[in-house]
């Protein structure tokens, strides 16, 4: 663990996405897991089903991040290309790996008609690229150097998220205290300026909300180093009760 901070980039793939047919779920997910493993998620971007697309979108992501993981695109369909793309930003060609292959024989030996060829395409990885299991379905996810390509469907993500636990090298995990308060956020932007400056190792977030016919809003302090998360939030609380409020620990 070292203080440096350690990023990743996700690029979510499909026209289910853009088209709003299909409702996102795992940039939240892959966001909190990364948390935990003491990296950023410092940028998303969603693209169709578009090699050159896809291409322009791993490489450029891919150059100022430690990390970058994509949603998406390889399953056994025409439309899956996430592989040949990724192949393609590497400039490197595709195989059928036989690991792949092997448990891909094994899952669908039970199954109305077998291994198909289209069921093989889910084998393929870019050459020289390892697996990430998936107990789910059997299609394992493809790790290639410092990129990650998993399935589009969350839960199967989720799988291959918590297979690779532990695995990739951080920092200090992000933690977070939230303190919630009736108040308009405008009212305390001022208030919350000092409290950031004052604590220079920390970030806040403002979240307002209308509730049972009041104006409130939750702040969200997070920060690597539990002593600063702890004296930012006495100091935040402190300066909102100073201020006439009733600061609520946990939130609203």
């Amino acid at each position: 663990m070292t203080d440096r901070i350690w990023t990743a980039a996700l690029v979510v793939i499909g026209d289910e996405i853009l088209s709003g047919r299909t409702h996102d779920k795992n940039i939240a997910q892959v966001a909190e897991w990364l948390q935990v493993q003491g990296i950023r998620l410092a940028e998303v971007r969603v693209v169709p089903d578009e090699e050159d697309r896809i291409v322009e979108a791993v490489n450029t992501l891919r150059e100022r991040n430690d990390y970058l993981f994509t949603t998406g695109g390889i399953g056994p369909t025409h439309d899956d290309i996430t592989v040949d793309a990724v192949a393609a930003a590497l400039g490197v060609g595709v195989v059928v790996h036989p690991e792949a292959r092997a448990t891909l024989e094994r899952y669908y030996a039970d199954k109305p008609g077998g291994l198909t060829e289209d069921r093989l395409r889910m084998a393929r990885v870019p050459e020289g690229a390892e697996l990430i299991p998936n107990r789910m379905s059997g299609a394992p996810g493809i790790r290639i150097g410092a990129i990650y390509l998993m399935a589009g469907v969350p839960h199967i993500t989720a799988g291959m998220l918590d297979a690779l636990t532990g695995t990739l090298e951080g920092g200090a995990p992000l933690q977070s205290e939230t303190m919630g308060c009736w108040t308009a956020e405008s009212e305390v932007a001022g208030l919350l300026r000092e409290v950031v400056k004052r604590n220079s190792e920390c970030q806040i977030g403002s979240y307002p909300f209308f509730r049972e016919g009041k104006v409130g809003a939750n702040f969200v302090i997070r920060s690597t180093d539990a002593s600063a998360l702890a004296a930012c939030a006495k100091d935040l609380r402190e300066a909102l009760t100073d201020a006439g409020y009733s600061p609520v620990p946990g939130g609203i």
